[in-house]
Parts: C-alpha cells; structure tokens; sequence
C-alpha cells in the first residue's frame, strides 16, 4: 500500500485553515530565538520567519538524524543519496546548500573546497535546540546566508544534577547508544554528552558502469554507517557581570557507499567544532560579547574491494573564526548592535590548490526599535576578503500588531556566497577570477499567536545573480541566474487533547540565465511543493503520535529531462512512560514502503522499525 503525495496534500490543504496554527507549541511563545537579528528576540516579535524545534520536540519525534528531525518542515527540501550517513544536499526556499549558513553553537561550519555543511554527520543525540531562520542574513553574517541560517545548539545543563540514557535497535542492525550527564551550581556549569550510532545501511545506488548512470557501477551491496560523537560544555561566572564558556563538538563517522577505484567506495569524516565565549553584562543597557571558533573538516576517501582497503584521497579544510558584539540598549524599546567578525579558511590533503587559504573580515550594525505597535529591524554588513575584495549587504524590516495577537511583517534583503576553493582553484577546472553570488530578496508575512493556537503565512521573491556555473568546458563562470518565489503557511493547536502541527511550502525555483536552453527550467533537485503533519495524542502514560510528510515531483537535472516522481510516507510512533525517569519508545517509518528517490539512480529505505529504551533524569 502507498500514500500517494497529491492525499498527503489534501490532508495538508483542508488541516491548515481549520486548526489556523503556527510553528511552536503554546507554551513556547514567549521563548526567544537568537540566530535572526544575534540578540534574542521573542518568536512572536520576529520581523522574519523563524522556527524553533527542542529537545523535547526531538525525543518525541523520534528522529534518527538531523534529515529526519527537519524534512517536510517549511522552506526545507532534501536530496539524499542512499540513506542513512550519505552525502545530503540542504534546499532552504530553493537554494542550494552553499547558499545556507550552519552554525554549531555560534561556530561556522561547512567544507571550504565544495561549501557544503555535513548535516548527515551531525549526530542527532548531541543536539538541545535547531533555530531556523528563513530568508537572507547576509547583511549579519556575511556569505552563505542567501537562504537563511539554521543553528545548532548542542546540549547543556539544567539545574542541578541531570543524567540521560538512551538504547536503541532497529531495521538493518541498527544499534545506537547514547549517554550523558550536566550539573549547574550557584557559578558554573558542566555537560558531557557521548553518542555512538551503527547502521548496515541498504544498497546505496543503482548505478551502471556500462550506461553511465546514477554512481557509475554496478555494486549491488549494503552501504552500512557509523557515528562515534562526544560533546562537552561548560562555564563558569567569573563575577556578577562576566562569565565564560566554552564547548567542543568531535564526530567521526565512516560511511560506505557505490563508487569506483577513482572515487573510492568508503570515507572516513571527522567533524570537529570547538568555541569560547567571553560575556559581560555590567547593566541592563549595555552587553559585550567576544567569541572564538574552529571548525575542522577532514575527509578521507578509501577503495575496498576483496578484502583490500587502498587509499584514495584526503580533502581537510580547517576554519577560524573569531568575533565580537556590543548590544546598546540606548533607550525602552531601542537597541543598537555592532560588531566584527574575523574568519580564515585553510585547505590541505592530496589535491594542490594554487592558493590554499584566505581570510575574510566583515563589519556590522544593526538597529531594532519598537513603537507601541510598530517595529523596526534594520542591518548593514561590509565583508572584505582576501580573494574578492569588498562587499555589502543590507537587510530592512517592519512589523505592525494589529491586536489579539495578528501581527503583519514585510522584510527585504540582500545576501552574498563567496566562492569555495573548488571554484577558484580546483587544479582540473576553476576560475580564479570569480565574483560572488548575490541576491534580493523581499518577504511579507501575517501570523496570529493565541492561546492554544497559532499561524504563519510567507510569500516570498528572491532573485540571485551571478550565479557560478559550468561552461563547455567544465570552467565554472559568473552567468547563471536564478527567480525563486514561494510561499509558507505552518500551523499549531491544541484541541480535544490533540497537538496539531502542520506545514506546507510551495517553491517555485526557476533558471533565469538569459540564452541558456534551460531558461524558466526549473532548478533541480528541488521539489515545487511540500508538506508535513505532526498530530500527538497523551493518554495517560501512553503517547502515540504520527508524522506525515511528502513532496511534489522535482527534477533530477538542469535540462529538466529527469523527472523523479512525488511521494509521501508516514510514520507511527508510540511512548510509554515506565516511570518519572523511564521510557520505551518504538517507531514504524515509512509505514506502506513507500519507494522513491531524491537523487535519481539513488535508493531510499524502505519501512523501517526501531525501538527505544530511554532515560532522564527528574
């Protein structure tokens, strides 16, 4: 049996209006999200679209990985190749994963040779808290902010003494284990948190050598997966107004997949991230921050074939980054933020680079101010690099609360992406005289927050120029464009005992690149239309929940020639509480087996079961 996308739909389009919901739960209006102006700003006060999801929310959607904690959510679209631990590509209302700034605590992260972040290696049981931030934030962060910003939060302390335990077995020998504990005093705090995650996977792709499709062999085999994770955090206030703190970040996985004695068929990958704030706070007026970070990326690349392990390549990059931010708090409702961001990107491994590192210093302020029902944001950024030079962006935002919690919102911006190092100096194919991409973007938005429900309505333009694409000759040039429009409705509520989430995007992500045959193609691998729905019932001790999700038809290539047909799939899940501290928890996952691919050539899993002892502490 399988869901068809188009019932999905349906059900999306007739739950939407009735439940008039939003993106969080009632009890978490009044929390605040920081990632969107860098000061914390209540959810229902965002000039710009914005959405939390927490630890809570985590441990009851059940999710196995960062992909399944985000897909179906507004503005996200995924394309996976093979599964669990596989190279996954991020669409943020249509633009590419290098297009999307990922932060983990506060630090950048990404590979500076192709952009990309590694969400797939980001383990799920590490996290406390994902903002995500629609719409462009380059005039705060700098480049890669075209699509918006998703921040990572790894888990901290609580008050007092907290220790958490979870095991798990499921589908394909999934084993997964996952532990820690935090305590917070009068003065500091500490939290120390271990993961380790193995998967044998399913067969990843299937490729033909002989046509040259999908990984260009033929290795019908399971691509299993593996995590080993460890996260630590801690601070300590110095004195009443100055406090500090640190955390470290350190994942390896090793990933097998389809591929040849040129591309290798296993990678071992090692993310590490690592940070320290420093934090003054001498009144309620005034705050200054001063926060450094590395991000390291390393990437090796092996061929395995009858017993044999040859090594094939090693891509490292290695990012530092340091900043500082002062908050003026100059008048009731009126702040002024400025600040000051340094970054420098390092590549080493087997492939020379011409030139294997740059820096970059960016420059910003930023302006909020509240006028009994009016409210203003409004931001400038200056970035000079080592490669391009100078650039700057700008971003302009106005709310108006009309009253019982109806708010209307209209935002416009620019945004920027640097150049990685593949574009500029990959020895086979770059070009070192490469401008940024840039883009405008403009947002209107209305929402309405209730006790016991919400709503959110976006629609949205952004066009992007300069974009870097492929000649004749595979030489990457500054001719492409882009139009992407779209629109988001999300929603909550809380009726008859029911939580009610609901989401559904619709992206219209088109070529613009006049003269080119794919002009008005749409971009590809991007889906037009999504959706997901989340209903949770409490009975007592007994939780039983379900998510739907699903997508529209997408494009597997610029031509527009491959099509990849439309899907939906549904999961059922159960919690018992055994006690205070005790649970069990079990899964079903793409309940009917739905088939389907996301990147042509490339398998999804099919129905899946897992289940979950866990516990936390009171």
């Amino acid at each position: 049996m399988k869901l068809p996308y188009h019932t999905l739909s349906l059900a999306l389009a007739l739950a939407l209006p009735g439940i008039a919901a939003a993106e969080q739960a009632p009890t978490e209006l009044d929390d605040v999200i920081v990632t969107a102006t860098r000061t914390p700003v209540s959810i229902a006060d965002s000039v710009v679209p914005v959405q939390v999801i927490d630890r809570e929310q985590i441990d009851r959607s059940q999710a196995g990985s960062v992909l399944d904690l985000l897909r179906g959510r507004a503005g996200l679209d995924f394309a996976n190749q093979g599964g669990a631990g596989k190279l996954t590509s991020l669409f943020m209302r249509g633009t590419a994963s290098n297009q999307v700034l990922v932060l983990v605590d506060g630090v950048r992260i990404g590979a500076a040779t192709s952009g990309m972040p590694a969400l797939q290696d980001l383990p799920i049981d590490q996290i406390e808290r994902v903002e995500i931030v629609r719409g462009p934030r380059s005039s705060l962060y700098g480049s890669e902010a075209i699509g918006g910003v998703i921040q990572i939060f790894t888990r901290s302390a609580g008050k007092g003494l907290q220790q958490n335990l979870a095991l798990t077995a499921g589908s394909h020998n999934l084993r997964q284990a996952s532990a820690g504990f935090s305590n917070r005093g009068e003065r500091g705090w500490v939290s120390a948190q271990g993961a380790w995650q193995k998967t044998d996977g399913i067969n990843a792709c299937n490729g033909s050598a002989a046509l040259f499709q999908g990984c260009y062999v033929d290795e019908p085999d399971r691509d299993g997966y593996r995590n080993a994770s460890l996260n630590l955090r801690g601070g300590y206030a110095l004195a009443e107004t100055l406090s500090v703190e640190g955390h470290v970040l350190d994942a390896s996985s090793r990933n097998e997949y389809d591929g040849s004695i040129y591309s290798g068929n296993e990678a071992e990958n090692h993310q590490q991230v690592y940070g320290g704030k420093l934090l003054w706070t001498p009144g309620e007026a005034f705050r200054l921050s001063a926060q450094v970070g590395r991000n390291n990326d390393q990437a090796d690349s092996y061929f395995a074939d009858a017993g044999k392990r040859t090594f094939v390549s090693t891509f490292d990059t290695r990012r530092d980054t340091a900043s500082v931010q002062g908050d003026v708090l100059f008048a009731e409702g009126q702040q002024l933020t400025a600040g000051a961001d340094w970054q420098k990107d390092e590549v080493t491994g087997t492939t020379a680079y011409a030139i294997d590192s740059r820096d970059n210093t960016g420059v910003f302020a930023e302006y909020q101010g509240r006028f009994g029902a009016h409210s203003l944001q409004a931001s400038v950024r200056n970035d000079d690099n080592e490669q391009f030079g100078n650039h700057t962006t700008g971003s302009l935002g106005y709310g108006f609360a009309f009253g019982n919690g109806l708010r209307l919102t209209a935002s416009a911006g620019t945004g920027f992406k640097a150049p990685t190092f593949n574009d500029l100096y990959y020895p086979w194919s770059s070009n070192p005289e490469l401008n940024p991409e840039e883009s405008k973007s403009v947002n209107v938005g209305i929402a309405q927050y209730a006790d016991g429900w919400n709503w959110t309505f976006n629609a949205y333009e952004t066009r992007i120029d300069q974009l870097i694409a492929l000649d004749s000759t595979y030489t990457p040039y500054n001719i492409a464009k882009a139009r992407i429009r779209g629109a988001e409705l999300t929603g909550f509520v809380s009726l008859a005992g029911f939580d009610i989430n609901a989401q559904a995007s619709f992206t219209d992500p088109r070529d613009h690149t006049s003269g080119a045959t794919s002009y008005d193609n749409w971009l590809p691998r991007r889906a037009r239309t999504s959706g997901r729905l989340d209903v949770d019932r409490g009975f007592g001790p007994l939780r039983v929940g379900v998510t739907a999700t699903g997508t529209g038809h997408r494009f597997d290539n610029a031509a527009n020639s491959m099509r990849l047909a439309g899907y939906g799939t549904v999961d059922l899940r159960v919690e018992y509480a055994i006690n205070e501290a005790w649970s069990l928890q079990a899964k079903a996952a793409n309940v009917f087996d739905r088939e389907y691919e996301t990147v042509a050539w490339y398998n999804q899993p099919g129905r899946e079961y897992q289940l979950t002892l866990r516990y936390r502490s009171r």
